[in-house]
């Protein structure tokens, strides 16, 4: 994503500084003050760029998700099956684990779901990047669900550490 001037450079220091904090903390436990630390600027510039943290979290979790579905769709461009296309997609998500900071502001976002503020938008852009998986791999219902569902258990894995234990 290219930074076009000051202020999205500014947004998106506070985006990248906003996935490490809300990954260790939650939603709850995150100040937008440790936010701003992180990135570099003033609590106040947070609220210039984002109207509330609540803006700020589904800003970070759109942020997230998108990189998920680009690195998907990178990875499904060309193959010529949908079984060729999701292995092609998992082994994109197998490197995006590498970020740990990312995988864990995910289950971070899943638990924050309870906030009601919070739980349509983030519902809406998981339910968003399922539907986008079976299109852009053309596999069926329950490929999808099998596909989606071994994500979730890596996002576990890589969060907790097990990779190494679990072979």
């Amino acid at each position: 994503m290219a930074v076009r001037n000051r202020s999205d450079e500014r947004r998106q220091q506070v985006i990248e500084a906003a996935v490490k904090e809300f990954a260790a903390n939650g939603f709850h436990a995150t100040s937008t003050g440790a936010i701003a630390k992180r990135a570099g600027i003033s609590q106040p510039y947070i609220y210039a760029l984002f109207p509330s943290k609540i803006e700020l979290f589904l800003e970070v979790d759109r942020y997230v998700v998108d990189r998920i579905r680009r690195a998907f769709l990178d990875a499904a461009r060309g193959k010529t099956t949908p079984g060729e296309r999701l292995e092609a997609m998992g082994q994109a998500y197998m490197e995006l684990l590498a970020n740990r900071d990312e995988i864990r502001f995910q289950m971070q976002a899943h638990a924050a779901a309870g906030n009601p503020e919070l739980a349509e938008p983030i519902r809406k852009e998981f339910t968003g990047l399922w539907e986008d998986v079976k299109r852009m791999s053309g596999a069926s219902e329950d490929q999808v669900r099998e596909f989606m569902a071994k994500g979730m258990l890596l996002n576990v894995v890589a969060s907790l550490e097990l990779a190494d234990e679990l072979g």
